[in-house]
């Protein structure tokens, strides 16, 4: 058993940790260039890729979807309440808790975790969450929110990539085997930038941080498990809504922040805690899963 969490646990560490030492020896790192490409090219690619040959029906996708949604729902009541109990503004808090790092830690873990179609039904869950924090960071950060939603990639490759499903149409090789290339290249990426940024994030406050990233996992764990089982989800589907909603804060919440000037070292402390103490039980979720 270990040996196997082992195997799911050492190319995150890996992947991270050469992010983070390339920056503590003081090695250049474009992290603007290289988000960039990830996300408006490495990310629609890989959507298109795992979506259109994945090993699920249009209906799986759709109620892993349809999930997902609701869990985020009930967390944005959370995310409000505990907004309205701190008197903390609603566009710092409420973004951390609605949104875990489903694409540079959750992708990668979901790939050497689950198979086939569980990486499929973990490529439907980050969809819905990336394209629900694009639409709330460009909500809270952009003075032009509808326009960055309508030019973002990830968005277009989702609707293209259900489109595809849906029809059963095969893309020609020549196309589909550039997608594939491209796609290969972001989760490797990913792992490092996240290294990148814990390495070059300044946080304050680090034990409100630790008890905040506590109670989201908590929360985040009997929410999907709920969902799930009211929408009478079979154990894999379950037990993979809760993995990758029990992911720590995204990084891309603080760089939302540090873009609107929104208290960004306070989210920093939250995703530097949060990933910190994600080494700690994601491993113990990954044996009950396993």
């Amino acid at each position: 058993m270990f040996a196997q969490i082992f195997a799911v646990m050492a190319p995150i560490i890996a992947g991270a940790g050469v992010g983070y030492f390339w920056v503590r020896f003081r090695q250049p790192y474009p992290t603007g260039f290289v988000t960039k490409l990830v996300f408006n090219v490495g990310t629609p690619c890989l959507i298109i890729n795992s979506l259109a040959g994945a090993q699920i029906t249009l209906s799986a996708f759709s109620t892993m979807a349809g999930a997902t949604l609701l869990c985020l729902m009930l967390l944005l009541a959370a995310g409000v309440l505990l907004s309205r109990l701190t008197r903390i503004d609603w566009r710092v808090i409420v973004p951390p808790v609605l949104f875990p790092n489903t694409g540079n830690m959750g992708l990668p873990l979901a790939m050497y975790a689950f198979q086939g179609s569980g990486f499929s039904l973990a490529i439907a869950v980050f969809t819905i969450m990336s394209i629900g924090q694009f639409v709330v960071g460009s909500i809270t950060s952009s003075s032009r929110p509808l326009r960055s939603m309508l030019t973002n990639p990830t968005i277009h490759a989702s609707l293209i990539a259900i489109v595809l499903m849906a029809s059963g149409i095969t893309l020609p090789a020549w196309l589909a085997n550039s997608i594939e290339l491209l796609a290969g290249m972001t989760i490797p990426i990913m792992l490092i930038t996240l290294g990148v940024s814990l390495a070059s994030i300044r946080a304050r406050s680090l034990s409100k941080a630790l008890g905040f990233a506590v109670g989201r996992v908590v929360l985040a764990g009997f929410i999907a498990q709920g969902v799930g089982l009211l929408l009478s989800l079979d154990d894999q589907t379950r037990n993979i809504l809760t993995i990758m909603l029990c992911m720590p804060v995204a990084v891309y919440n603080y760089l939302f922040a540090q873009k609107a000037g929104r208290s960004p070292e306070f989210v920093a402390s939250l995703v530097l805690s949060s990933t910190l103490l994600s080494f700690i039980y994601l491993p113990i979720m990954l044996i009950w899963v396993v």
